[in-house]
C-alpha cells in the first residue's frame, strides 16, 4: 500500500521546478541552437552572454563549455544589503520581491516565479521566488563563478533564519482570526514552513471545535435545568 504524499511540493520537487529558472551564461564554445518544448535555445557565441535555463546552464558547466554568471542579488554585498533590510527596516514584513514588468498595454500578465529574476539583469535588491533553492544550486554546482562563496553561503544562512523567524512569528495572529502576509516569501520557504503553519492553523480549528462543543454542552444543560442565561440578574439585584 503507497503512503500517502504530503500535501502541496516537496524541497525536491520545488529545487526541480527551480531549474526551469532562466540564468545567464558566458559560453566557452559555440553551440547551435537547441530545439526544446519551451522553443528554441538562443545559439552560443563566446563570449557574448547568454540567458539559458539553469538545467541547461549546468549541463553545459558540468562539460566546461560554459559559465554561470551569478545574479546580482547573489553577491555578498547586495545579501548583505538584503540582510539589512530584514532586520532593521522590515522587522516584521519580508523585503520586496522584484518589480514585475509592464506590458505593452499597460497590465502585468507575469508573475513570479515566471519573472526573469535570476539573470544577469535581475535587480539587486529584491530576492526572487526561488532565491534559496537557486543560491544553493550554484553553491554546489558551480561555486567558482561565485564572488566570495563563503561569504554568500553565511549571508544564506543568516537570511534563512531570520525568514522563518518572521513566519513563526507572524502564525500567532492566527489565534485572534488574522491573517499571515506571505508577500515576498520564496518557494522553498513556501514549502518548508507548511508543515508548520499547516499545523498551527489545524491545532487552532480543533482548539475553536471544541470550545463550540463545550458551549452547546453547556447551553444544552442549562436548558435542562430550566435555566434560560440570565446571568447578570443576581448582579442587577444587589445593585
Amino acid at each position: 500500500m503507497a503512503l500517502p504524499l504530503p500535501p502541496g511540493l516537496t524541497p525536491p520537487e520545488i529545487a526541480f521546478l527551480c531549474e526551469m529558472e532562466m540564468v545567464t551564461v558566458i559560453p566557452r564554445q559555440r553551440l547551435e541552437a537547441l530545439e526544446l518544448l519551451g522553443g528554441a535555445t538562443p545559439p552560443l557565441h563566446p563570449p557574448h552572454r547568454t540567458p539559458l535555463p539553469l538545467w541547461l546552464a549546468l549541463l553545459l558547466k558540468r562539460q566546461r563549455r560554459a559559465n554561470i554568471l551569478p545574479p546580482p542579488w547573489l553577491h555578498p554585498s547586495s545579501l548583505e544589503a538584503i540582510l539589512n533590510i530584514e532586520t532593521d527596516v522590515s522587522k516584521e514584513s519580508f523585503s520586496s520581491p522584484p518589480p514585475l514588468p509592464p506590458s505593452a498595454d499597460g497590465s502585468n500578465i507575469t508573475s513570479p516565479p515566471f519573472l526573469l529574476s535570476s539573470t544577469a539583469d535581475a535587480p539587486a535588491e529584491a530576492l526572487p521566488y526561488h532565491w534559496l533553492e537557486l543560491g544553493e544550486i550554484l553553491l554546489e554546482a558551480a561555486p567558482d563563478d561565485l564572488v566570495g562563496p563563503d561569504a554568500v553561503r553565511r549571508f544564506m544562512r543568516d537570511l534563512r533564519e531570520v525568514r522563518m523567524a518572521k513566519m513563526r512569528a507572524g502564525v500567532e495572529v492566527l489565534d485572534g482570526g488574522g491573517v499571515v502576509s506571505l508577500k515576498g516569501v520564496g518557494g522553498m520557504e513556501v514549502g518548508e514552513g507548511r508543515g508548520f503553519i499547516c499545523g498551527v492553523v489545524d491545532g487552532l480549528r480543533k482548539i475553536g471545535a471544541s470550545k463550540e462543543q463545550a458551549r452547546r454542552e453547556r447551553e444544552a444543560e442549562e436548558r435542562e435545568n430550566g435555566y434560560e442565561g440570565g446571568g447578570d440578574d443576581g448582579d442587577d439585584m444587589d445593585i
